[in-house]
């Protein structure tokens, strides 16, 4: 039975003759499985079965039989039908029509686009592209794969990501893109149209140098880095390195950057000097000001010296102490220690190193030592010993049987003389004694009477000296300057002191007198003491 006609459903529809029945589903998308399916009252019955499209036979079975549609396109919409032959009874046939029904297969999601922000972009900015589709809301949990491509080359394949990004576009990414969207089991697949991406270079500009330590100094024998780089510029850029003053070509390096550094591992002295840096991307060589780079001297160890002559100073003198380090570079800080105690410091803005001055006493004694640094840490001199001892006394008395005895010798800048006769008395001895250390005065006797004569070359140094008996020493008294005397008017001295101190007894010891070695003690009496009061002329005797 043939049951004529059409008829067009949005559902599932079964158009029954009064035994042939067709059935399609409904939301179909592109990439589904479609089932169309065609049967009878009893499918056994059927001997063939025919599938049309459109008025097309598109199947034919030789038994009741669905037909399906493996990876579904909208192409595949249309208005479907089906013919059956069938076993009416025995050996009678008959066929059996159903109605067309029509099947719609919609879009699953439309063409990607592919954006990006500019077409035009700046080399080294970052840009995105992105692949613009969407899903209905019936296959929104449809998973969809991206590919990017350029040049017909791929360059991200199936990401999950509907976005690629260059974090640093390069002139080298200049190119045709476009991107491709498929679902995971690759049953739709869809390709953008091209799009034309044309990188910018931007030209170096604004190139400078400058130093590592910063300041455009190092400390001979450390690492001082030259470090070049271009306010501006993009692409590959390179950088060299010069010596003004020489014409030295340093160093060379291309690098994706607009910076890039020199390293000089162990720098010198003689590397102080003006140095440069220049910048090229293909679009013309910029070259940066010059910068002077000082190389300084760090301290290695400072030398301390003290003007007192051996290290030995006398109570009450002024004591300089002098640190340097001959090389170090200035400025340089110093300090001075007296054992572990800091006696000062001071900051030398040149070189020549510091000094500090000590009027001494007994407690200046000691251990000495400095410090220098001028910037990379302190470093400590050697110790050098002072030692501080009472000053030797500016007087002696020469020729005499000791120490305590003899003619009177003076001394003056270095240099010792006679003192004259003229008005000299007790008060005068007293004050000699004392500073010997020979306890009271006793006679005031000539020089004659101690041989040898002095020599011409030795100066009488004091006239006369006016002391009043308390002074401390002989140059503390009101003294006359010599105008008038000889070596036959040299005075004398006898103190006490032999006969209280048994350094009277001491071996003499031979002092340089004009010239000549002179005893300053004469023979011993026989019961061991000397005579400390005069000496008796020998008339069989050229000598007293």
């Amino acid at each position: 039975m043939t049951l004529p006609g059409i008829c067009k459903l949005a559902g599932p529809v079964g158009v029954q003759s009064d035994w042939l029945t067709i059935i399609v589903p409904e939301n179909v998308y592109e990439g589904d499985r479609v089932t169309i399916q065609c049967s009878g009252e009893n499918n056994n019955k059927i001997k063939k079965l025919t599938y049309y499209k459109g008025g097309s036979a598109i199947a034919t079975y030789h038994s009741a039989s669905s037909y399906t549609i493996s990876n579904a396109r909208p192409s595949d919409s249309g208005s479907y039908s089906c013919m059956a032959d069938r076993t009416i009874f025995l050996f009678i046939s008959g066929t059996e029509e159903t109605r067309s029904v029509w099947l719609t297969v919609r879009e699953l999601f439309p063409v990607p686009k592919l954006t990006v922000r500019t077409k035009w972009p700046t080399e080294g900015s970052s840009v995105t592209l992105s692949c613009d589709t969407w899903l209905p809301s019936r296959r929104s949990t449809t998973v969809l794969r991206y590919s990017f491509i350029k040049d017909d080359r791929t360059i991200r394949w199936r990401w999950w990501s509907s976005e690629y990004t260059f974090s640093a576009i390069t002139k080298e990414d200049s190119g045709y893109y476009r991107c491709e969207a498929e679902t995971s089991s690759s049953s739709v697949s869809k390709r953008s149209l091209e799009s034309y991406i044309s990188v910018q270079r931007v030209p170096v500009s604004r190139v400078s140098m400058e130093t590592q330590p910063p300041g455009n100094q190092a400390f001979e024998g450390e690492m001082l880095i030259l470090v070049c780089s271009v306010a501006e510029g993009t692409g590959d850029i390179t950088f060299s390195w010069h010596r003004e003053d020489t014409k030295e070509s340093l160093g060379r390096k291309t690098l994706r950057s607009q910076r890039a550094q020199l390293d000089i591992p162990v720098v010198q002295e003689s590397q102080a000097g003006q140095y440069y840096c220049t910048a090229d991307n293909s679009y013309g060589l910029v070259q940066s000001e010059a910068v002077n780079v000082t190389v300084r001297i760090p301290v290695t160890r400072p030398l301390l010296t003290v003007s007192a002559p051996g290290a030995l100073a006398f109570l009450g003198e002024v004591v300089q102490l002098h640190c340097e380090d001959g090389r170090a570079s200035p400025p340089v800080a110093y300090w001075f220690h007296h054992e572990n105690i800091t006696l000062g410091s001071i900051s030398m803005p040149v070189g020549g190193g510091a000094f500090l001055s000590l009027s001494v006493t007994a407690q200046h004694s000691g251990n000495y030592s400095c410090e220098a640094d001028n910037g990379r840490g302190p470093k400590r001199s050697e110790v050098l010993r002072l030692s501080v001892t009472a000053p030797p006394p500016k007087v002696r008395l020469t020729n005499g049987p000791h120490r305590c005895e003899g003619r009177v010798e003076v001394e003056r800048q270095g240099r010792w003389g006679t003192v004259c006769d003229d008005g000299w008395d007790m008060k005068d001895v007293s004050v000699l004694c004392r500073e010997l250390g020979c306890g009271a005065a006793k006679h005031t006797p000539a020089a004659m009477l101690y041989p040898p004569v002095a020599e011409r070359t030795l100066p009488v140094l004091i006239q006369v000296a006016l002391c009043n008996g308390t002074e401390a020493a002989l140059a503390e008294c009101e003294q006359v300057e010599t105008f008038d005397c000889g070596h036959d008017e040299d005075a004398g001295a006898v103190c006490e002191g032999c006969h209280l101190q048994p350094s009277c007894l001491e071996p003499p010891e031979e002092l340089e007198t004009g010239g000549q070695k002179a005893s300053q003690a004469g023979p011993s009496t026989p019961d061991g003491l000397y005579n400390c009061l005069q000496r008796i002329p020998d008339p069989d005797s050229e000598h007293w």
